[in-house]
C-alpha cells in the first residue's frame, strides 16, 4: 500500500528540529488505487470493493544530525 513518509531532522548542536514536507511513497500493487500499477480501467463500484482506498499509516523518520540547523548555521 502507498503511504506518506514524515521526516523531522533533529540537529544535535543546537537542539532544533526541522520538519520536511510529507513525501508520498508509491507501492507497486495493482490493487492500491494510489499506485502507478493500478489499472486505469478499474472503476467503482468494483474498485471500491477490491482495491485499497486509503493510504497506509504514515512512516515517521527522525534522523539526528551532528551539526547545527540551517537557521543557526547561517548566523555569524
Amino acid at each position: 500500500m502507498c503511504y506518506f513518509r514524515r521526516v523531522r531532522n533533529i540537529y544535535k548542536q543546537c537542539g532544533h528540529g526541522v520538519t520536511l514536507p510529507d513525501e508520498e511513497i508509491k507501492c507497486d500493487l495493482v490493487n492500491c488505487k494510489f499506485s502507478l500499477a493500478h489499472p486505469a480501467d478499474c472503476k467503482p463500484p468494483r474498485c471500491t470493493q477490491t482495491c485499497w482506498q486509503y493510504h497506509q499509516f504514515p512512516q515517521q523518520y527522525s534522523p539526528h544530525i551532528d551539526k547545527a540547523c540551517p537557521a543557526c548555521s547561517g548566523q555569524s
